[in-house]
């Protein structure tokens, strides 16, 4: 019997569970327009033995009005029996962006009720750091049989956020760099004004990762949250840019013991956007 599979897992333990029947590797890397990488061709010039490539670019619901949406669970479904992930299976999900985008392809599958699913610790990186064996080469794996998925509340809307602006209920955490929260100039990444939705707190999402971008203890996790202001006995919501590296603070928050967070899907480049949504600018 398969030991319990936790939510984040070494490239030791990784590198001991290759090519085990029911264990599915998924590079998830996507990068920033401005990294000027291509996330397929470098999966095919380099990539963990036996891992086929999710394409998380094209996992977006294109029938949302929300900019770069999360997707429906009927596009995991497909993507995923398209890689040939059958039903059940463990899948461990990596990646090589500056921006930790397995995290975002962690919680898109988790939302829609997939448990048995890990993040790599310090992802390919860390892999290649330890000189770990490589295989190159585009794969295509045998298609499986979809199997039916559907979406859970973690993720709020811009009505949900408004709302939340009146009651207070949960506390919002932005997960982009200081400049970008607390400035007045123009937002590098997305364009757009910098600035925050009112009252929100700012954890930049590298605070929750060592230098060799594994994730901190749960321990460390903990005291990084609480430095930033958060209460940990409240709900929280994420938010960054667009919810890619809201959802690495999502996750940090899963692996210490907190799991009443949701992810604000349409984030900052929804919210600055609308004229009608109350913003604020510079610091608190």
């Amino acid at each position: 019997m398969n030991e319990p599979f936790q939510s984040l897992v070494s490239t030791q333990w990784l590198a001991g569970h290759l090519g085990q029947a029911d264990l599915v590797i998924l590079d998830a890397s996507r990068h920033l327009p401005a990294a000027n990488r291509d996330a397929r061709a470098e999966f095919e010039g380099g990539h963990i033995p036996g891992a086929r490539f999710l394409d998380l670019a094209a996992l977006t619901d294109t029938r949302s009005d929300v900019p770069a949406a999360l997707p429906r669970p009927d596009q995991i479904s497909e993507a995923l029996a398209k890689l040939g992930v059958q039903k059940g299976a463990r899948i461990v999900i990596y990646d090589d962006s500056a921006v930790k985008t397995c995290a975002r392809a962690w919680f898109s599958l988790v939302r829609c009720g997939i448990t048995n699913v890990a993040v790599l610790d310090g992802g390919l990186g860390k892999w290649r750091a330890e000189n770990r064996p490589l295989e190159t080469g585009a794969v295509i794996a045998e298609p499986a049989e979809p199997f039916a998925l559907s979406a859970g509340t973690r993720a709020a809307t811009k009505a949900q956020m408004l709302e939340n602006l009146e009651n207070r209920e949960s506390q919002v955490l932005d997960a982009r760099a200081r400049d970008r929260v607390f400035g007045s100039g123009i937002d590098p990444v997305h364009g757009g004004q910098n600035g925050r939705i009112p009252g929100s707190l700012n954890l930049p999402f590298g605070e929750v990762l060592n230098a060799d971008g594994t994730f901190k203890s749960p321990e460390e996790l903990r005291e990084v949250f609480e430095a930033a202001g958060v209460d940990f006995s409240r709900p929280v919501i994420t938010t960054c840019g667009s919810g890619v590296t809201a959802s690495v603070l999502l996750f940090a928050a899963h692996l210490a013991g907190k799991n009443d967070v949701c992810l604000y899907d349409g984030s900052w480049q929804e919210w600055e956007a609308d004229p009608a949504t109350p913003k604020e600018q510079g610091p608190q």
